[in-house]
């Protein structure tokens, strides 16, 4: 499993970390769709797979060297710290660039999605009626995901343990967009928006020794929120990655049909020509939730206009989005023949 790599390897590994980071937070994005497509998918499960009850058994005996190397523990770490410094960077830039430039954002990433479309699929046998039939299982899935109605809020800590294992899941199943499930839950402002800018804020606050936080109610209750869904996303992690890896093990071909089907099903979630539609009463007024945001209800979708120069914009969007996952794949094609 451990594999030698360079300076330049481990760099664009924190890289790939903070890719990851950034389309998990983005609804209808999988961060899981990168790890595939960058051509270490497999190598992220595995590892995964050997945080298990020999690893412990490591961290029981002191034997923390032994329980490093075990796990692939530089592969994990230099991808975990690329998600932390995009929740706190990339991530922050992504909200300010869909708030003004929300249709190029969209369409970057209905680019990116078709290309991983056509890198999971141009080497695999589409003409297998059995893959196909898996390939429209999938692609029902992701359709029938992306129809849902979002819930109201719910900041219950159990609930939110349970939220992390399912947000999670963006990471492990590529095409399922942890934070569009989250925001079918209910819960995407809360534990991806609330929480995450109350512990940066925290954090600020310590590096001034300021400690008045501990005074803020409300605060306290966003990480005490953050814990606990950081606790089921770990958990979730885990669990998922021993699935994974069972069924990638057995069951390669079918699991790779459906990632193909869920892929190509989401597609209809980054639409780019989209509008927000808010939850309202019977009268008309607009529905929000404790900290006084408006509840998304679903989107309205339409056909872009020929006549509209933002749409050949867009376009152009589109193609740097497909450019980017083909490049990716090529370095990951790359890296692969080097170390071998």
């Amino acid at each position: 499993m451990q594999q030698t790599r360079t300076f330049s390897d481990k760099l664009f590994l924190v890289l790939k970390g903070l890719a990851m980071g950034a389309a998990n937070k983005v609804p209808g994005v999988s961060g899981g769709v990168v790890a595939f497509v960058a051509g270490f998918y497999e190598e992220f499960i595995h590892s995964l797979q050997r945080i298990n009850y020999r690893s412990f058994q490591f961290l029981i005996k002191g034997k923390f060297k032994e329980f490093y190397h075990y796990i692939n523990g530089k592969f994990l770490g230099l991808l975990v710290l690329g998600m932390v410094i995009s929740y706190f960077s990339v991530s922050k830039i992504l909200d300010y660039l869909i708030v003004h430039y929300e249709l190029y954002v969209w369409s970057t990433f209905f680019g990116m999605i078709l290309g991983s479309i056509y890198y999971i699929a141009k080497d695999f046998n589409l003409r297998s009626s059995k893959n196909l039939l898996f390939i429209l299982v999938g692609m029902l899935a992701g359709i029938g995901i992306s129809l849902l109605e979002p819930a109201t809020e719910n900041d219950n800590l159990w609930f939110v343990f349970i939220c992390g294992i399912i947000g999670v899941s963006g990471m492990t199943l590529p095409g399922l967009s942890g934070s569009f499930i989250l925001i079918l839950i209910g819960n995407y402002v809360l534990l991806l928006v609330d929480s995450v800018n109350a512990l940066f804020d925290t954090l600020t606050d310590l590096m001034k020794l300021d400690f008045s936080f501990t005074n803020n109610q409300e605060r306290v209750r966003l990480l005490q929120v953050l814990t606990s869904f950081t606790a089921g996303s770990v958990v979730g992690l885990v669990t998922l990655s021993h699935v994974l890896g069972y069924v990638l093990n057995h069951y390669k071909n079918i699991t790779y049909a459906i990632i193909i089907g869920f892929i190509t099903g989401s597609l209809g979630v980054v639409w780019p020509w989209k509008e927000k539609i808010f939850k309202t009463n019977y009268s008309g007024k607009f529905l929000t939730d404790a900290n006084g945001n408006r509840i998304l209800d679903n989107y309205d979708r339409y056909l872009p206009s020929l006549t509209d120069s933002q749409t050949y914009i867009a376009f152009i969007f589109i193609v740097v989005g497909v450019i980017v996952v083909i490049g990716l794949e090529r370095y990951g094609r790359i890296s692969k023949e080097k170390q071998t």
